[in-house]
């Protein structure tokens, strides 16, 4: 063999193992968004699960505000349609709806001292506050997994590899600003 062909070959090893080390790279990245989907996932079927509960528990207590129980539960519906398909776009709007309606429900509740006094109450908002929580760290750690793949699957010479290959971009789980605004609790208060 002469030296241009070693030269060559040579190039064409260190092109193969760049594009074999990139292909792994982007298949950990994929995955990891799909974990972080999982995380969020098992958190939002938790909590489904437990908003009936909370509502039956409201609902022994609150006769007049049956509309407050209806919208929360038209929300979980849509969270869970969109969980469901996995339609980031609709879970964002819906979350939106669904945290609004909790909070809604948490304030009108103030106004009902045996509901408030209620362990089984006191112990779901507690358990649906902290399931809250828990959904917004999952949908950072989702975020960043997203912006990880979408970063690296655009990137020179990497997106060559991630075209050849099949990959493509996820989309981040975000909230409109009317979501994410303060809560006017004033507003909660007001009776319909």
């Amino acid at each position: 063999m002469n030296g241009a062909a070693l030269i060559f070959l040579a190039i064409l090893s260190v092109i193969i193992i760049y594009a074999i080390f990139t292909y792994n790279r982007l298949v950990g990245l994929k995955h990891g968004v799909a974990k972080a989907w999982s995380n969020i996932d098992v958190l939002l079927k938790q909590r489904h699960d437990e908003l009936p509960k909370l509502v039956e528990a409201c609902r022994q207590y609150m006769k007049f505000e049956q509309d407050t129980l209806e919208k929360v539960m038209q929300a979980r519906n849509r969270v869970s349609r969109a969980r469901e398909t996995q339609d980031i776009k609709a879970l964002g709007e819906a979350e939106g709806m669904l945290r609004m309606g909790l909070e809604h429900l948490f304030a009108v509740a103030e106004a009902y001292p045996e509901l408030k006094a209620s362990e089984t109450f006191g112990h779901l908002q507690t358990r649906i506050t902290g399931l809250e929580e828990a959904i917004a760290d999952r949908r950072e750690f989702y975020n960043d997994s997203v912006n990880l793949n979408n970063v690296a699957i655009e990137r020179f010479p990497d997106v060559i590899i991630a075209q050849l290959t099949g990959f493509g971009a996820y989309r981040l789980l975000k909230f409109t600003s009317r979501e994410t605004a303060d809560v006017n609790i004033a507003t909660l208060f007001k009776r319909q």
